[in-house]
């Protein structure tokens, strides 16, 4: 079952081309409009015209399976317009008009957020040559008037030189507009002979202009869809980037890591220093793609500057794309989850990380959770658990715990001109893979901590200070950073590793025992480590071949020796990074600048997790100490100094793997000190032992 989800996902992403994406009925019927170019009385495009013969629904509608009447009514009426044009099957246009009149009545009941994209700008275009055709459409309702009202007022706002003289998006909705200037126009075409990607807009450029690289364009969509044609196309950028996004988030990119990689190369081949849009190749970028590309790319060790995000900071807001006038809540989501992979000094994105999450604050409070561009499950929760636990807090199994509830599958619908569905982004397959690989690593977890409490009682850990509940979170740590079945043993090794550092640090730090019973200790507690550390250099020689005995002996030695005289929290944050990188094999080179990073990076670790262990609350945390023993914006500028470390890559420094170590450590100690002892043992509950239906 895994392993058939596994390959067909594999075979998914091998293939994506240019983004699978739905046929919209409403995009078809434009191209089924255009006449043959070398003058016979039929259709350019027959086989768009048939699409639409074909895929009527029942109810005499046109349109996604997804029921909304803003959608059904353009589809339908686009696609009756088409029938019309060419005089064929006078059924299905009577059927169609007869829907149009119930969905008229069902629209001015509708919510107007529930309006998809530009519906005020093309409805009443579609009116007009419909009226032109001979088709009776009920003009004078008081809902038709309003859309109508909104379109004027929309278009007054509108500087028509602008429009002529930059690419924005208003290029997406050409066939609502009327006199234009073409000549201009048509130099903002897109490479590929699209305005904006869009199919209609430019199948309506081509109608008025006869321009032959829009003709390209429509004949290439056409036959990449058998006479269909998407909302938007291609989509290759969008489709790449929100698959890794989703695939990691539900915990199971660990199985397309090739793949992965080439979808990223393929997005980085793309980008620009203004953005990046849905699709390659446009003279245009949007908020949504670019923040979702600058974030993976970075997190993926590619070298990204965040002066992009200029471009769409406008006073002190920051806008999907120039001249939007309502935010959606999407976009900006994926901008403050980019701006929180800052490093330092990197203003922008300090302001977009403000801005981002005041706006989401807000739009939470509001309760209005209906998004511009998109129908998904649980945007809010999403949302919700972003806000509450900040990208340092957040470790990979309890978001992926979260977010598999979250995530709608084959359900969630994208919103255009038309709705459409994305099904590399968001399908069952993903979903039921995620489902039954978290249930198998939550098995050998439970496996895991019943053997650890088993140790516990063998060694009597409770005479040297640790308590089960210590046990379970340190334990619980480990596994919400290290969860895959193949790393189980660096998952014991973090597991124990953090609980000989208490047991070390409570030993010497008592002060009522007797002689006697110091030295009982001190011999049982001697005894587990060294049985511990000489468990570890086995198994990984008998498993990878690889001497660690020295190099593990000498870490625990030294920091042993550091810290006799008196015990500072923190410093074992590199003494867990050591241990767990070494039994997993991963040995720093011994050129000159791979171990000046790595001393870099355990010097930076050590104060980091010092400074969050000063802090012993969540409300001590987010307020700044007068005596100046803490400060929150000094633990960030850290926290920004090592994620940039560990993010960068660098010839002769250290391999991603043994610095990737150094985040997920430092991520645990931020998640102690931010999150509450209740939030904590919440998780732990709903991560370890809830599995998932």
């Amino acid at each position: 079952m895994i392993q058939d989800s596994i390959s067909h996902i594999k075979q998914l992403l091998r293939t994506m081309d240019d983004g699978r994406i739905t046929i919209s009925a409403y995009d078809t019927a434009w191209i089924a409009l255009i006449e043959d170019v070398n003058g016979s009385d039929n259709p350019q495009f027959p086989s768009s015209l048939q699409w639409i013969i074909d895929n009527q629904l029942l109810d005499g509608s046109w349109g996604e399976a997804h029921f909304c009447p803003y959608d059904r009514l353009l589809n339908t009426l686009a696609c009756v317009i088409a029938l019309k044009s060419w005089t064929t099957h006078e059924d299905k246009i009577a059927e169609g008009i007869a829907i149009i009149k119930t969905l008229l009545d069902m629209c001015k009941l509708e919510n107007v957020e529930s309006m998809i994209c530009g519906f005020e700008v093309i409805f009443p275009a579609l009116l007009e040559r419909a009226r032109n055709l001979g088709i009776e459409i009920p003009s004078d309702t008081p809902f038709v008037k309003e859309i109508c009202a909104a379109r004027d007022l929309k278009l007054e706002r509108i500087p028509k030189d602008l429009m002529h003289a930059l690419p924005t998006s208003l290029l997406y909705s050409l066939e609502g507009f009327s006199d234009l200037n073409w000549d201009k126009v048509l130099k903002l075409k897109c490479h590929n002979g699209s305005f904006l990607t869009s199919p209609a807009s430019t199948a309506f450029a081509f109608i008025e202009t006869k321009d032959e690289q829009c003709l390209n364009f429509i004949t290439e969509v056409t036959q990449n869809f058998n006479g269909g044609a998407p909302p938007c196309y291609p989509v290759d950028l969008y489709a790449r980037l929100f698959a890794v996004d989703r695939l990691k988030r539900l915990g199971i990119s660990r199985y397309f890591m090739s793949e992965i990689d080439e979808c990223l190369s393929h997005v980085y081949r793309c980008w620009t220093e203004d953005g990046i849009f849905s699709g390659r190749g446009t003279n245009f970028s949007d908020i949504d793609d670019t923040s979702m590309g600058f974030r993976l790319l970075r997190l993926h060790g590619y070298d990204m500057s965040p002066e992009v995000f200029k471009n769409f900071k406008k006073d002190d807001k920051f806008s999907c794309y120039p001249g939007q006038m309502i935010e959606a809540a999407t976009p900006i989501f994926n901008l403050y989850r980019a701006s929180q992979v800052l490093f330092p000094g990197e203003k922008i994105l300090e302001e977009a990380r403000e801005f981002a999450y005041n706006f989401l604050q807000n739009w939470l409070a509001c309760g209005n959770y209906l998004d511009k561009w998109i129908i998904a499950k649980d945007i809010p929760s999403e949302v919700r658990y972003a806000l509450e636990v900040p990208w340092y807090a957040s470790l990979p199994r309890i978001e992926t715990r979260f977010y598999v509830e979250q995530y709608g599958g084959a359900d969630d619908v994208w919103i255009a001109k038309t709705l459409y569905r994305m099904p590399e982004i968001s399908n069952n397959v993903y979903l039921e893979l995620a489902k039954g690989d978290y249930n198998k690593c939550q098995l050998q977890h439970l496996n895991q901590w019943t053997d650890i409490q088993q140790w516990y009682k063998k060694c009597n850990l409770v005479d040297h200070g640790i308590s089960v509940q210590f046990l379970k979170h340190a334990f619980f740590v480990a596994m919400a950073s290290i969860f895959e079945p193949e790393r189980s043993k660096e998952r014991i090794a973090w597991t124990k590793s953090l609980i000989f550092c208490e047991m070390i640090k409570f030993y010497f730090n008592a002060t009522s025992f007797n002689k006697k019973k110091i030295s009982e200790v001190d011999q049982r507690l001697l005894s587990n480590l060294l049985e511990f550390l000489h468990q570890l250099s086995t198994d990984t020689a008998q498993e990878l071949g690889k001497d660690i005995r020295q190099q593990l002996f000498e870490a625990w030695e030294s920091w042993l020796m550091t810290n006799t005289e008196k015990f500072q929290w923190g410093e074992e944050a590199e003494l867990l990074v050591r241990t767990i990188n070494l039994c997993a094999g991963r040995i720093t080179s011994d050129h000159i600048a791979a171990q000046l990073e790595h001393y870099r990076l355990s010097k930076l670790i050590n104060k980091i997790c010092h400074q969050l262990h000063e802090s012993k609350s969540r409300k001590a945390f987010d307020a700044e100490n007068s005596n100046g023993s803490f400060k929150r914006q000094e633990v960030e500028e850290d926290m920004q100094a090592l994620v940039q470390l560990v993010l960068q890559n660098s010839a002769i420094g250290n391999p991603s793997d043994i610095k990737q170590t150094f985040l997920a450590v430092a991520k645990t100690f931020f998640y102690t000190t931010y999150c509450d002892k209740d939030t904590i043992d919440f998780h732990i509950s709903k991560v370890l032992h809830e599995p998932i239906v």
